[in-house]
């Protein structure tokens, strides 16, 4: 395998990632932000921060898919929320639980982060998702 997770001694424990990944292969694969839309571009889950987070996971699931990855892969997972306040953290989760085993999403989860901002680039997007992932 080409990606070795940790979780080292005296990093704050426990959270639902990995603190750190060691990616080993020579082919990277860096999935665009994924937002929740259909195909040809009409919203999803409109006001659903846990129906988009499982969609941005499906669709990232398909990108890393598409390069021959999946989330055993991922060596960086970089969420971002807008409007994120600290009491949308279980609505978050429920959309990374409810599609996890679906999509391959190992546990703990690869190295991540989740960035609160203002706004993302339509009002109705909630939440936009970018991977990394290293293959041999």
């Amino acid at each position: 395998m080409a990606v070795q997770r940790l979780a080292p001694e005296g990093m704050m424990q426990p959270v639902p990632y990995a603190h750190v990944a060691v990616g080993t292969g020579s082919r990277h694969v860096h999935v665009a932000g994924q937002v929740a839309r259909t195909p040809d571009g009409r919203p999803v889950a409109e006001g659903d921060l846990a129906g988009q987070v499982a969609h941005v996971l499906r669709a990232t699931a398909r990108g890393l898919a598409a390069a021959g990855a999946t989330f055993d892969d991922v060596v960086r997972l970089t969420f971002y929320a807008a409007g994120w306040e600290p009491g949308h953290m279980g609505a978050f989760m429920a959309g990374v639980e409810a599609v996890a085993e679906e999509v391959g999403l190992p546990t703990p989860m690869p190295p991540a982060s989740l960035v609160g901002v203002s706004v993302l680039f339509e009002p109705d997007v909630l939440v936009e998702l970018e991977a990394t992932a290293v293959l041999d």
